[in-house]
């Protein structure tokens, strides 16, 4: 992005990944880490003074960013679809949810009329709204959060997309109704096969939702792998401390009281005040000396499917 005195100012460094069909990829991190401004990079909705300097984003071998407007346009809602963070401000007050999907039928099935609010009512089932009919002439308002999403998984599906972004569809919501909406999430993702890419700060919620977790931090990829391996055997700090704040129950036990939740001290540093050096190193209770000295290393594979960024990882010190 570009800074007041319009320097470029790094967001997002050096991240590459990849979706599979029938495929979930998961990127978790803190506010801050730049998950959410990937997203909104590889649908190519980037806010003004943002900028994509370098990399190439493939969808089928297509390279988005040779696109233009106009055919950046065509894609979104039909190639891939975005659930959005917060319902409440990206569904429109104005129309019921109903027009909402139907727009989306309208402009990428060609449907209209009856066929497009048949459609729109069909889709409603799929996400599991109980009386559809009728909520298909509801505001946005006269829905509960939960509902509301599910209004917005309706309208990312309306296209049949072939990637769908997911930006932390559960935010605000309660435990049991989070896990609904990954639960149906799950089961579309079966019956579509479509490519998923969940974002979250929740790495305890992703454990078996997703096939690969990719793990930002300060926008860089900081330790990426196989789901059950980061989450059973972290490799970097930053990894430790999100799995050390979910909380963890023991079956045959006695539940306490209270629950023992781990904490990482401080803040993801700003834009404008990340150096070269590891950006986490200042909130890291392991750093050495070799973490002070030296730049933040690359991705280091450490075993099949499992890569990190860390300098007592990639053999500098133990």
């Amino acid at each position: 992005m570009r800074n007041a005195e319009g320097h470029l100012v790094s967001v997002i460094e050096n991240l590459s990944f990849s979706v599979a069909h029938g495929q979930t990829t998961a990127l978790v991190g803190e506010s801050g880490c730049g998950k959410s401004m990937t997203a909104l990079a590889l649908m190519r909705l980037l806010p003004e003074d943002f900028v994509i300097t370098s990399g190439r984003i493939l969808l089928e071998g297509r390279d988005l960013l040779s696109l233009s407007a106009k055919e950046m346009r065509s894609l979104r809602g039909r190639a891939m679809s975005m659930i959005f963070q917060e319902p409440m401000t990206a569904l429109n007050p104005l129309f019921t949810v109903g027009d909402q999907i139907a727009e989306v039928l309208r402009w990428h099935q060609g449907l209209g009329g009856s066929a497009a609010r048949e459609r729109a009512i069909a889709l409603l089932r799929v996400v599991q709204i109980p009386a559809a009919e009728q909520r298909v002439d509801a505001y946005p308002h006269q829905l509960s959060g939960g509902m509301r999403q599910r209004v917005m998984i309706a309208m990312a599906l309306a296209g049949r997309p072939k990637l769908l972004i997911a930006d932390e569809p559960t935010t605000a919501l309660d435990v049991t109704v989070q896990a609904q909406i990954f639960d149906l999430l799950a089961e579309l993702q079966q019956e579509t096969g479509a490519a998923v890419l969940l974002i979250t700060h929740d790495l305890g919620a992703v454990a078996e939702l997703a096939d690969e977790i990719l793990v930002l931090y300060a926008g860089r990829c900081i330790e990426a792998g196989v789901s059950a391996d980061i989450v059973e055997a972290p490799r970097h700090p930053y990894t430790r401390g999100l799995l050390n704040c979910v909380p963890h129950f023991t079956l045959g036990r006695a539940p306490k009281p209270w629950v023992d939740l781990g904490e990482i001290p401080g803040m993801v540093p700003p834009l404008g005040a990340r150096g070269a050096d590891c950006a986490f190193l200042a909130r890291c209770a392991l750093a050495a000396d070799i973490c002070r000295s030296r730049p933040q290393p690359a991705l280091d594979p450490i075993g099949p499917g499992h890569a990190v960024s860390c300098w007592r990882e990639a053999g500098g010190t133990t």
